[in-house]
């Protein structure tokens, strides 16, 4: 099978690539990047004869067609702004289509797609990265064993780098998004806006990670687990994390500069030139993102050692009884399962294993085999399950 990454030359991208390389079942990876010069090295970290490189231009629709046409799967590791676009273009070249997530508006818009997905043959899933993605598998296990649904919690805990640390952890304009725009919770059968950085608490990890803070974010799997579950009358459903894995003074410094505006999307003119705040702090922090190396090493090389633990809780009634289970996939390989969830996915999509139509994970990735094949990267789920008196 033949498997194009978009964004592969990027920071999660690449470990998308490297995945699908070392797996038997793919023949053919094309990094589609527009970044030459950084595919060429992850191409050669990598080392394999199955990695090609193609050039693209995302805005250029015509150039993203070709490079589509002929693959048995695309895997959209670009920011997320790129994903309608993307679906469109895989929709016309009949190519079944994964990304890392929406950050909860744009999957929405994405999953009004899926009728036109499915009368095309089409198969789409969207948010399979590490969250969204693992908590949606995850969810969707629990949600097996309940009768009803009432709560689901979900927690994304990364080992805290030291204070000192100005690094991001992923997309740049990401992060930014999720600090500056206002965190969705669903609630008593609503959607709500909440404030960014609000409702802290502290919430236990499996070690090494421990006790760490946590508080709301804007992310995807709210934008699709009340639907799903709806029928079993699912209440409440939160995202937390704890600062998106950077250090808590780098966050306080970016608020800081949000609180003046540079967050800012409508332009301002400066000597007489006109400048977006948002695009100027974007491009700034460009210089605060680790090297390749630090997310994608060689086969021979472990990764680096940064501890993750992805928990979701949900809490709901079977045979009357009231149950609460703990889904916890723990790595120290850090970003790793960001790169290995979608590529695993992809190669579900490529095998036909996803009815055609545009679908969140919990709709249609099988828990215990999709976990199971986790493990082989070292990523290990555990379940733990309590009842009340």
């Amino acid at each position: 099978m033949k498997i194009v990454v978009l964004g592969g030359a990027g920071k999660m991208g690449c470990i998308a690539v490297q995945e699908l390389a070392q797996d038997g079942r793919v023949e053919a990876v094309v990094i589609a990047d527009r970044d030459v010069a950084q595919a060429r090295i992850v191409a050669d970290i990598i080392g394999s004869p199955k990695v090609s490189i193609q050039p693209i231009d995302l805005t250029d629709s015509e150039a993203l067609l070709g490079v589509l046409r002929g693959a048995d799967a695309c895997l959209n590791a670009t920011v997320y702004y790129f994903n309608l676009p993307v679906m469109e273009a895989c929709l016309e070249a009949e190519v079944p289509y994964t990304d890392m997530g929406g950050l909860f508006h744009n999957t929405r818009k994405q999953i009004a797609l899926n009728d036109r997905f499915a009368e095309a043959g089409v198969a789409a899933v969207l948010g399979l990265g590490s969250a969204p993605g693992v908590p949606n598998v995850q969810a969707r296990y629990a949600a097996d064993q309940l009768d009803t649904v009432e709560t689901i919690h979900i927690f994304d805990g990364i080992r805290s780098p030291a204070a000192d640390d100005v690094n991001f952890t992923y997309a740049v304009p990401t992060i930014v998004d999720e600090l500056t725009l206002p965190p969705m919770v669903y609630r008593d059968g609503e959607f709500v806006a909440c404030e960014p950085l609000s409702e802290f608490e502290d919430y236990w990890f499996t070690p090494p990670l421990g006790l760490l803070p946590m508080h709301l974010s804007l992310h995807s799997e709210v934008a699709t687990l009340p639907i799903s579950f709806q029928e079993k009358g699912l209440k409440e459903c939160t995202f937390k994390i704890n600062y998106w894995g950077m250090a808590k003074e780098t966050v306080e410094k970016l608020s800081v500069l949000a609180d003046f505006g540079f967050a800012g999307r409508d332009p301002v003119e400066v000597k007489g030139q006109h400048v977006v705040p948002r695009d100027l702090m974007v491009a700034l922090m460009a210089d605060h993102v680790p090297p390749i190396s630090a997310f994608l090493a060689p086969p021979q090389r472990r990764p680096p050692d940064w501890a993750k633990e992805i928990v979701t809780e949900v809490r709901g009634t079977k045979d009357g009884e009231e149950i609460t289970y703990r889904v916890g996939t723990v790595t120290c390989k850090g970003a790793l399962p960001t790169g290995v969830v979608p590529a695993r996915g992809a190669i579900w999509l490529a095998e036909g294993r996803i009815p055609p139509g545009v679908h969140p994970p919990e709709a249609v990735i099988e828990p215990r085999p999709f976990l199971k094949e986790l493990e082989e990267r070292e990523i290990y789920t555990r379940v733990s399950i309590s009842r009340w008196l």
